[in-house]
């Protein structure tokens, strides 16, 4: 992706990458597909594309679309309540590769790395590669974060409750939602 990259662009290639490994998006849900920079106004490096299919008060499905080395940056989801321990994620990898860094013993040599100028915000380095068919489960309020290997990634994330307004993000600029 280039530094002029603009949203629509964005949404249009994710809707392009998801079509080409087959997945069939209704006009609706085309117009759904979200973008974001987090705030940081370097969606090539920092961002995420996404399309939610379903978000209840007990599970959420999505699939999230990263551009060659495209990086969704350092967060958890924290517990909600005394009865919600926060959001549970499951990411299944469908296309490219994804490089998933959680909290544990860090790699030695990893194969991702932090979005320049950025470095200080990224903070666990235990590395989880997944490839298509290959999955992971993180747990609820767990550090993790996110790289797309070379020719980009689809991952779908089966979840309970998605709450993004809740994400605490270790770079302190970061804004998930828009103001």
């Amino acid at each position: 992706m280039t530094e002029s990259i603009s949203r629509e662009e964005a949404r249009r290639r994710t809707i392009r990458m998801l079509e080409q490994i087959g997945v069939v998006l209704t006009e609706e849900e085309k117009a759904k597909v979200e973008v974001t920079d987090m705030g940081l106004g370097e969606l090539e490096k920092s961002g995420l594309q996404l399309i939610t299919y379903i978000n209840t008060d007990r599970y959420c499905a999505k699939d999230l679309v990263l551009m060659p080395r495209q990086t969704c940056p350092e967060h958890r989801h924290p517990p909600l309540s005394e009865t919600n321990p926060g959001k549970m994620e499951t990411f299944r990898c469908r296309f490219g590769k994804v490089f998933l860094y959680v909290e544990g013993t860090p790699a030695a040599s990893p194969k991702a790395i932090p979005p320049a100028g950025s470095e200080a915000c990224y903070t666990v380095f235990h590395e989880i590669e997944l490839n298509p068919g290959e999955q992971y489960t993180i747990p609820p309020n767990t550090l993790h974060w996110f790289q797309a290997g070379d020719e980009g990634a689809v991952v779908s994330e089966f979840s309970s409750t998605s709450d993004d307004e809740s994400d605490i993000f270790t770079d302190p600029r970061i804004r998930r939602l828009p103001d």
